[in-house]
């Protein structure tokens, strides 16, 4: 466990080097555990552009690139989503 830091999101004192030296003290799967938290978490290493795409992706305003570069129509939406 990382001395002194509490993963709730209270600040102990202790420095990133610190806590990256009590990283690498872990054994591996000790490291897998903080490292699964961190991913599941904290989004901030993501890159924001990459978060707009991904939301843009799940509402569907995405378009085929080859359909593009065919010069073909997009398919049409529905107009009443949610209704």
């Amino acid at each position: 466990m990382l001395a002194g830091i509490a993963i709730s999101g209270v600040y102990s004192g202790m420095s990133a080097a610190e806590v990256i030296e009590q990283f690498k003290a872990l054994p591996p799967e000790e490291r897998a555990v903080v490292t699964k938290y961190i991913v599941e978490n904290d989004d901030s290493w993501i890159p924001e552009d990459f978060k707009k795409s991904m939301e843009d992706l799940q509402a569907g305003r995405l378009v085929d690139m080859e359909l593009v570069m065919s010069r073909a129509e997009p398919p049409t939406r529905p107009t009443n989503l949610g209704a």
